[in-house]
């Protein structure tokens, strides 16, 4: 394309008037070209919007330039302006190199250091101007201050005073992005549009979407910044949650089954214990969903063994009693088995219209002869294979999915659906979600803004807190003396590895190889088990009946059995290798033992040495309280690792961290909420639909 095609707008090989639309490819921006937009490309940055939207990661203020002779306290952060003196290119044992380039002004001279750089050496040459900002160390060898460079530019004489600072790629310079963006803002900034109502801009007091960008590339100041960026941050999460508050309401318009949720339905329910209050609070909150006239579209919230699972029985319950199918999903056959025991158990010998209650265990292993008989059976309990297979429920109403936090908004739609269409009932069946992963609130606001919460905050009363220690290498016989006198007592362990078998390359403990050390050579008087999720289902329930029955009194195991193991008597959790287990997995495990009136104990074994592994492992000695836990866990990992959710999905922000920015979430949410009362359709502000199908379309299902 012609320079003077492009400054006329003309329409090129099918592209749209450049100027005005941002969705223009950026490699038909002045400056860029083909071989500039594939190395934008690993940035994330395929077209003009996405060169305008790629925010600074920091600035630098070039009015405070340090004297190099006054660089002297070192791991400070400094900037700099030099010539360059000398420059000299080590090469070490293998593939490592050092550069060391000598920059001097008019105060002194100081080494800047480049690791594994060699190509500079086709920039940097004596009598080049430099721009340098970095951290300053003191080399003990040389005995003399060095310079690591964060960021370095050759001094053209560039009038900006407040620099920004974006994160860059290989084979593409800070002034050459800088550059680009420059001329993308003034090409096209008038062309941007303002997605958020002015109402909400006034009450929030948000600058408006040209100056906020503008702002953010070039500030005059760095306190225009902050103001910059709050307004970014607050469109991020008003757009997405404007999206979740319509997913919710168009749930709130489907066809559902008003349930007779009378407590007298209640009345010959096999409660094994008394309710908590939490327990009462939330059954009442689901009871009175089950009475609408919509679908339930709710999220149990509570940590382990806080008793979800007796609730959402007694929620089955209801439905079976007004003549409705029940399905209850778990993620392994473990859990589905031990939900069926426990379902069997409860429900097992109650009749309903002149006869029992029909029980159906299900999973991927069930012959087809079983899954035909679905359609009779009052609950059917199994893993995911009751939604993915083609299966029809006769008059299906209530749907309980367990341990699904992995769900995202439009998975979470999906499940709704597919429960309807193998519905041979007309409505919408009730779906009812838990999980005994505590969700911090800004994650929660994020991932099950569609939903409907209810938390159990209380534990039954007897359990007992387990009592975690962790335990160095040298203090390991002592733990097994431990032990054995537990098991003496009566009690059971677990001893959970972070490998199924060792390798070559790991010096991680392995389950198999640790049952038979632990069988040989430190506890043979005491029958130990093997369960790992290799083995074949039959194998891993005759050991989890075994274990149960306490004919074996140590379990080896890997985290197959980190969710729904319920066994009372086993008291006591040895981790190996705790440091190499995410903190919301540990808990999980813990969460295996302390489920009896027995004193329980968890021994976290390992050596942490690096600070997250130190960080969680104190806080798992420090606090048994799941949510607490969770919020150590969000930030230590970021929302897009915690509990796995990378598997459905996180929405991509451009600006917004929900764990830094809950506050302006929370406020953003409400906002969101508040306007779409007064214009539920967005039909006041097509822009703001437009921004939310665009940007979040694909992961609420638009």
């Amino acid at each position: 394309m012609r320079d003077q095609d492009r400054d006329q707008g003309v329409k090129v090989s099918g592209f749209q008037d450049y100027k005005k639309d941002i969705s223009t490819p950026v490699q038909y921006l002045k400056g860029v070209g083909p071989r500039l937009a594939k190395i934008l490309s690993k940035l994330g940055i395929h077209t003009i919007e996405d060169l305008i939207y790629y925010f600074p990661r920091d600035y630098e203020d070039r009015r405070n330039i340090s004297q190099i002779s006054k660089l002297r306290i070192p791991e400070e952060k400094v900037f700099v302006k030099g010539t360059i003196a000398h420059v000299e290119n080590q090469k070490k044992p293998g593939r490592l190199s050092i550069l060391k380039v000598t920059l001097q002004d008019i105060s002194g001279s100081i080494k800047l250091i480049f690791f594994n750089q060699p190509f500079l050496l086709k920039v940097f040459y004596p009598g080049v101007a430099l721009l340098v900002s970095g951290k300053v160390e003191f080399n003990s060898y040389e005995g003399a201050f060095q310079l690591v460079p964060r960021d370095w530019e050759i001094d053209e004489g560039e009038p900006l005073k407040i620099v920004p600072v974006y994160n860059l790629t290989e084979g593409l310079f800070a002034k050459t992005l800088r550059n680009i963006i420059k001329t993308a803002l003034d090409q096209y900034l008038s062309s941007l549009k303002e997605p958020l109502p002015d109402e909400i801009l006034k009450e929030n007091r948000l600058i408006d979407i040209l100056e906020a960008v503008k702002n953010l590339h070039f500030p005059q100041e760095l306190k225009i910044v902050e103001e910059a960026k709050r307004r970014i941050i607050f469109e991020d999460f008003f757009v997405f949650q404007v999206g979740l508050g319509n997913r919710k309401k168009e749930i709130k318009t489907l066809d559902g089954i008003k349930f007779n949720s009378n407590a007298d339905l209640l009345s010959d329910f096999p409660l094994p214990f008394k309710l908590t209050g939490a327990q009462e609070r939330v059954l009442d909150e689901i009871l009175n969903d089950m009475s609408q006239d919509r679908p339930m579209n709710r999220l149990i919230q509570g940590d382990v063994g806080s008793g979800k699972t007796v609730v959402a029985a007694m929620a089955a319950f209801v439905a079976i009693k007004n003549g409705y199918q029940v399905a209850i999903m778990a993620p392994t056959e473990i859990l589905a088995q031990q939900h069926y025991e426990k379902f069997i158990k409860w429900f097992g010998a109650i009749p309903v219209a002149a006869r029992l209650i029909a029980l159906l265990l299900v999973t991927g292993t069930t012959q087809s002869k079983n899954k035909r008989e679905l359609i009779e059976a009052d609950v059917v309990v199994g893993t995911h294979a009751l939604i993915q297979e083609k299966i029809k429920f006769k008059k299906l109403g209530l749907v309980v999915v367990d341990e699904q936090h992995r769900f995202g908004v439009l998975q979470r739609a999906e499940l709704g659906n597919k429960g309807r269409r193998q519905n041979l009932a007309p409505m919408h069946p009730d779906v009812l979600f838990m999980t005994a992963t505590p969700i911090p609130r800004s994650l929660a606001l994020t991932l099950y803004g569609d939903l409907d919460r209810s938390i159990i905050d209380e534990m039954p009363p007897g359990r007992q807190p387990v009592k975690t220690y962790y335990v160095s290498n040298s203090k390991r016989r002592n733990s097994y003396e431990f032990i054995r006198t537990k098991i003496k007592e009566g009690r059971q362990v677990f001893v959970v590895c972070p490998l199924v078998k060792e390798t070559e390359k790991s010096d991680l403990k392995a389950a198999v190889e640790e049952s038979e050390y632990l069988q040989e050579d430190v506890f043979p008087e005491f029958k130990i088990g093997l369960i790992h999720g290799k083995m074949k289902q039959t194998e891993k329930d005759r050991i989890m009946n075994e274990f149960r029955d306490n004919k074996i009194q140590l379990l080896v195991s890997t985290t197959v059995i980190e969710v729904g193991i319920d066994v009372p008597n086993a008291s006591i959790m040895m981790i190996e290798h705790s440091e190499r287990f995410g903190l919301s997995q540990l808990h999980q495990l813990r969460g295996r033992i302390g489920r009896g009136v027995h004193e329980s104990f968890c021994f976290l074994m390992g050596n942490p040495k690096s600070q997250d592994a130190r960080v969680r492992i104190k806080a798992m000695i420090d606090s048994t309280d799941g949510f607490k836990i969770a919020e150590v866990d969000l930030r230590l990992r970021g929302p897009g690792d915690f509990c796995g959710v990378r598997q459905s999905g996180l929405p991509e922000f451009r600006m917004a961290d929900i764990v830094r920015d809950e506050k302006i979430l929370q406020v953003a949410r409400d906002s969101a909420f508040k306007y779409l009362a007064s214009d539920p359709h967005l039909e006041k502000t097509p822009q703001l639909k437009k921004s939310l199908v665009n940007r979040y379309g694909r992961f609420l299902g638009y």
